[in-house]
């Protein structure tokens, strides 16, 4: 079973997050690999990367809060004032603070581990906030297992 190793708290600029919407009916097997396995085919995260100043991780963007309704995101995060490929829609984020879990494990076990990381928070005493949460695919962290074959997946949401 994978593990929190690490709750903390992130300074975050005001940012755009640039990407493409899915929602449930978008899963395969109950999740969205599908989707991501579309982006790197397509050469989309490189489209995304010759954008000035935008941030290395690629990203996994969710949100229920907007008519009840589930949206899961692709993207990454760019400077607040970047302009937006065409083919993409993007989400404005303001300045402020995350809330940051780091999930270690077996990379399957890692996912779908938002409600853990929001419930951590809380235990470490921070003020988590719902509307949106993300899965922060780093490199090296995500991509380059340990001897075990673990990687760590981050998990953040802003906190008050």
């Amino acid at each position: 079973m994978s593990e929190i190793t690490k709750a903390f708290k992130e300074a975050f600029p005001a940012s755009r997050f640039i990407g493409k919407k899915y929602n449930d009916s978008d899963r395969v097997d109950g999740n969205f690999g599908a989707k991501w396995g579309e982006w790197f085919e397509n050469g989309w995260f490189d489209a995304l990367e010759k954008i000035e100043g935008v941030l290395p991780d690629y990203i996994g963007l969710m949100s229920d809060a907007h008519d009840g309704k589930f949206e899961y995101w692709v993207g990454m995060f760019a400077p607040a004032n970047a302009a937006v490929p065409e083919g993409f829609a993007s989400v404005d984020f303001p300045e402020g603070s995350l809330g940051v879990c780091y999930i270690y494990g077996n990379e399957a076990e890692n996912y779908m581990q938002e409600e853990r990381c929001f419930n951590k928070l809380k235990e470490e005493g921070f003020e988590p906030l719902s509307e949106w949460c993300f899965e922060r695919y780093n490199c090296p962290r995500f991509t380059e297992p340990d001897a075990e074959g673990n990687v760590i997946l981050d998990y953040g949401n802003y906190i008050k």
